[in-house]
């Protein structure tokens, strides 16, 4: 049963039953979601792989109170009796309110062409077997190959006792090229990823062969490399999936789950400068055909541009409804979820710095002695204090203004409302970059962005000889 063959009627029926027991506030979630994995190991098809997802979210609030079920039942009978559960949380006996559901469409700016269940999987394979193939023939050390193409279906409908009555139908494609590079007994990877809110046209708005070969030269450089050295230093970091220190670093600490608990770094700090006035953030959900982008989030409420730090000043945070009632401001657009089985929170969609002023000449150039910091790895962070330790996937010494040898096992360690402060020069070419993001509720798609910055003094970790 999908989400849309559920009668209004019965939606209805079960939100007011969720409120019988005091909630001030009713929410159903439905979702059905199929996606296929493709997986190619050197040059034939390792796996194909299809999960359907399909189940409700039932949660009711009662004040500053969050009562949270799900079943993987959706018949009627299913439906109500996690109702029942929900609301049996709750003491207060009450005859809710009637309540009337109007659907609203707020409209589709991410339009598909091609929708990858209408493809066949030879054509997918085919774009697998070309990508793969332009790596391998990349340098004699490449030892390894694997590609992955990934597409989603996922469909939501949300029903609040507010009357909202709101769906979205999410289409996402990704290619992933993965390389291993070889010698001495010693090996080196790289990779490479372009995902988008996409068919199977991916594959047109991409070139597979150059995301195969990006993968298996970073592979070679890396296999080359010496080791990074450790200490402080001026850093530079490229643009796309350079982002990814911004979205860790700050961009957990900008969102209510954290705020409005005081458990982050920026609580309390609106309208202050937070970060140097070259640096302008955004968190935006309406960019058409972006990774992270959607028309609603999970609890209905419309995405929307979010300009995070202007100039420095710290002009907003990404609020869901719940912890918009706690903080006393309005919801954003930002409440995301994996599926019908997390409760949702306040998440990032398409985080980004903004371009600046600065061309990428001049912030090589500026640097004495630093670190080119091609393409970041993965990391962690602590909301809470901001502190992160990220990995550097490829990394290049600067020496005299000038990009020189490549080094490997570079990480960046710092705090993040430290380094938006020292964040003193910023590009103008943004791109951005498709990941996944794990947190309370969820890995959900995120798309994390920026142009080439400088940051003048960051704690780099690496092997002093």
């Amino acid at each position: 049963m999908s989400p849309n063959s559920i009668p209004r009627s019965l939606m209805e029926q079960i939100l007011e039953r969720a409120m019988t027991t005091g909630a001030d506030y009713a929410e159903l979630y439905l979702e059905h979601t199929g996606s296929r994995s493709i997986h190619l190991m050197n040059g034939s098809v390792y796996s194909i792989s299809d999960q359907l997802i399909s189940g409700a979210g039932i949660r009711i609030y009662m004040g500053l109170r969050s009562v949270f079920a799900s079943t993987s039942d959706l018949t009627g009978k299913g439906l109500l009796a996690c109702a029942d559960r929900v609301a049996g949380a709750l003491a207060e006996s009450v005859q809710p309110a009637a309540i009337h559901l109007r659907e609203r469409i707020f409209g589709d700016i991410h339009p598909v062409r091609i929708v990858p269940a209408d493809t066949a999987n030879r054509d997918k394979i085919d774009v697998l077997k070309e990508a793969c193939e332009a790596a391998g023939t990349v340098h004699e050390t490449i030892s390894q190959v694997s590609g992955v193409f990934l597409d989603v279906d996922h469909r939501i409908q949300v029903a609040n006792s507010e009357g909202l009555l709101a769906s979205d139908r999410q289409i996402r494609s990704r290619l992933t090229v993965s390389a291993t590079a070889s010698l001495n007994g010693e090996n080196q990877s790289g990779s490479c990823s372009h995902g988008h809110r996409v068919g199977f046209e991916l594959c047109e708005m991409i070139e597979p062969r150059a995301v195969g070969v990006e993968a298996a030269t970073q592979a070679v450089t890396m296999l080359n490399a010496g080791y990074c050295p450790a200490g402080k230093m001026t850093v530079a970091i490229g643009n796309g999936f350079g982002g990814v220190i911004f979205h860790e670093a700050c961009g957990h600490s900008l969102e209510a789950a954290s705020v409005a608990y005081g458990q982050s770094e920026f609580a309390g700090k609106l309208g202050q400068q937070v970060a140097n006035p070259k640096v302008t953030a955004v968190d935006d959900g309406t960019i058409p055909n972006e990774w992270g982008s959607m028309n609603i989030d999970d609890e209905g409420t419309p995405a929307r541009k979010n300009v995070l730090i202007e100039n420095g000043i710290l002009k907003s945070y990404m609020i869901d409804k719940f912890n918009a009632r706690r903080m006393g401001l309005p919801a954003t657009g930002n409440s995301r979820r994996q599926g019908y089985d997390y409760e949702p929170t306040s998440r990032m969609t398409n985080t980004y710095i903004a371009p600046g002023t600065d061309s990428d000449e001049d912030i090589i150039s500026s640097i004495e002695y630093g670190l080119y910091a091609k393409k970041m790895g993965g990391g962690s962070v602590n909301p809470i204090t901001g502190e992160f330790n990220f990995g550097v996937a490829e990394a290049y010494m600067i020496r005299g203004g000038k990009i020189c040898e490549p080094v490997r096992g570079a990480s960046l360690v710092g705090k993040g409302s430290d380094v938006i402060r020292k964040i003193d020069m910023v590009g103008k070419d943004l791109q951005l970059a498709a990941g996944m993001c794990g947190a309370s509720s969820g890995r959900i798609p995120t798309t994390v962005g920026q142009p080439l910055i400088r940051v003048s003094d960051i704690t780099v970790g690496g092997r002093n000889q």
